[in-house]
Formats: C-alpha cells, sequence, structure tokens
C-alpha cells in the first residue's frame, strides 16, 4: 500500500478527529454490549438454567513513562511539560455468561512516546517516537462449540502521519457454510459501499495475516484486515471504519442466534478446547495488537483478555 499522508498531530482540526474517532469507538463499545447481553437473555438452549450473563466495566490509565524515551520525550508528546500526567487509559469490559464463555469488548486512547526500540517498527515515529491511538477491540469464545470464536478491532493511530486500520475474522471450531458465506457477505457489503477494491484487497491480507505458518494452517475461515489507511481525505477513511464496525454489529449476533440453542456434545467440546489452542497461539506468537499494546504500556489483563478461559493442547 501507499504510504501514509501526514497528519498534524496538534491543532483544532486534529483534536477534533481523535475526539470524534474515540467516541465512536465507546459508542461502538456500548451498542455491542449490549447486543451480546441480549443473546444471554434469550437463550434457551444448553445452560439456560444459568442466569444470563451481564458485563463488567474497569477502567485502567496509563502511568507516565511506561515503555516510552522518558520523561523529556512524554512531555514533548503530551504538550505538557514536567505535568506527569497519566497518558489516557482505556476500560474493560468482561462478560461470563450463558452464551459467551468469555468476551471482552475493550476501548482505550494512550499517547506517549515509543521505546528507541518500537519507534522504528511504526509509521512516522522513527524521528520522535511521539504516538496518539484510540480503538476498540473484541474476543468472544463461546460456550457452545456450534457457536464461532469471533475477533473484531478497529483503531485510529497518529504519530507524524495518522491512518486507521482494524477488521473483524470468525472462528468456527466447526465450519459452516452460511455462517461464513453471511459473515463476509455482510463485510463485503460494508467495503463496497467505499471502494469496490477495499474486499478482495483486504479480504487476502485478513488471509495472509491470520494464518498460523508453524502449523501450515488458518485461524479462521477470515474476514477483512486493513492498515494505513489514509486516502487524505479523513472523513471518508473515518467513515469506512464506523461500517466496518455496524457491520460487524449486524452480522454477528446473527450468526450466534442461529446455532446457541442447539445441542452439543461433549466430544465437540473438547475439540473446540483444542482448537482454541490455535488461537492462544497466534495471538501469543504473531499479533500485531498484542505486541502493540505490550509495547507501549497498555493494561497487560486487556491486552491479554484475548485469552481463552479453558484451552487443550493434546
Amino acid at each position: 500500500m501507499s504510504d501514509t499522508q501526514p497528519l498534524p498531530a496538534e491543532g483544532a482540526d486534529a483534536a477534533m478527529q481523535k475526539a470524534e474517532a474515540a467516541a465512536w469507538f465507546e459508542s461502538l463499545r456500548d451498542e455491542i454490549c449490549a447486543a451480546f447481553e441480549k443473546l444471554e437473555d434469550d437463550l434457551q438452549g444448553t445452560h439456560a438454567d444459568m442466569p444470563p450473563g451481564r458485563f463488567t466495566r474497569q477502567p485502567w490509565q496509563r502511568a507516565p513513562n511506561d515503555n516510552t524515551g522518558g520523561a523529556a520525550a512524554n512531555d514533548k508528546a503530551s504538550g505538557k511539560a514536567g505535568d506527569g500526567l497519566l497518558q489516557g487509559g482505556g476500560e474493560m469490559s468482561i462478560m461470563r455468561g450463558r452464551v459467551f464463555e468469555k468476551v471482552g469488548v475493550n476501548i482505550s486512547t494512550v499517547y506517549g512516546v515509543f521505546s528507541s526500540e518500537f519507534r522504528k517498527q511504526i509509521n512516522g515515529a522513527a524521528e520522535d517516537g511521539a504516538f496518539w491511538a484510540a480503538g476498540i477491540s473484541l474476543v468472544a469464545h463461546m460456550r457452545s462449540p456450534l457457536v464461532p470464536a469471533v475477533h473484531m478491532n478497529t483503531r485510529h493511530i497518529v504519530t507524524s502521519k495518522g491512518w486507521f486500520g482494524g477488521g473483524a475474522d470468525l472462528t468456527p471450531m466447526y465450519p459452516n457454510d452460511k455462517d461464513t458465506q453471511d459473515f463476509h457477505a455482510a463485510l463485503k457489503a460494508a467495503c463496497d459501499t467505499h471502494d469496490p477494491d477495499y474486499y478482495p484487497k483486504y479480504k487476502k491480507w485478513c488471509d495472509e495475516y491470520f494464518f498460523l505458518p508453524h502449523r501450515n494452517e488458518p485461524r479462521g475461515v477470515g474476514g477483512i484486515f486493513y492498515d494505513h489507511l489514509n486516502t487524505g481525505d479523513w472523513d471518508k477513511d473515518f467513515a469506512f471504519t464506523r461500517d466496518v464496525g455496524k457491520a460487524f454489529l449486524d452480522i454477528y449476533p446473527k450468526i450466534v442466534a442461529r446455532h446457541m440453542d442447539k445441542p452439543w456434545t461433549q466430544e465437540q467440546r473438547e475439540h473446540q478446547l483444542v482448537r482454541r489452542g490455535r488461537y492462544v497461539e497466534f495471538n501469543l506468537l504473531h499479533d500485531r495488537g498484542t505486541q502493540f499494546g505490550l509495547k507501549t504500556g497498555g493494561n497487560t489483563e486487556a491486552i491479554l483478555m484475548s485469552m481463552p478461559p479453558e484451552v487443550k493442547w493434546p
């Protein structure tokens, strides 16, 4: 992809854009949590005798100088020399329910300075390492092995340049053609509204990214993945990122509702636990978001909320 266009780190327009993006991620979080809690209420199949799950929220703050280049560099990023202020933070929303064995829908808005080693890996950060980032990250692990696990995240990052990234991908324990087709169709429709080239490009990127080379197999049935999106029109790129979130919010609860009341066996559960191991392997070995969070002083529990509550390696 072409290099991103410069985006000012300061100024009224940039500040407004950052605030608007962060507010969207928060509102999307609220809508997703409400939709997932409704699924908990609607369950009539296995585990219907359990109480429906509810999200619990836990805010966290990023302390100054976490994995950064020092106080002077941090003062430059915050624009307030010597104030020692916290550098943003986030909120974890976790639910352990009767449909969702464990689901996390986390938001964060953080800023500071990358370490001298890590800044070289981030577009536009090599010179001074200053960054600002906001986003939403979701991972759902289901009680029923017949309901696919899922991942979705979207984000806005600003260094000396600015861009959007994210995507969504489906990880069924037992692939279902209709689920796969409908999931991809929803994401394709979101892409096609903005650019007919987006879906084939971002589907291919997802297939290549969510692949376990040490096992020579994909993590799931794919979806879309995009990064460094900056067409030069911030409003257009932000609108696309919003539509990705809306498409996910529309299609995934429908897929869950199709299967959550179906009976399943212990043998299917064992298969589910083994397949979850592939998810763990990818997130710990290859996932860029995990590395980004850990290397920018993010909340460790929030970063590792993607880990399933139970998993097996036979």
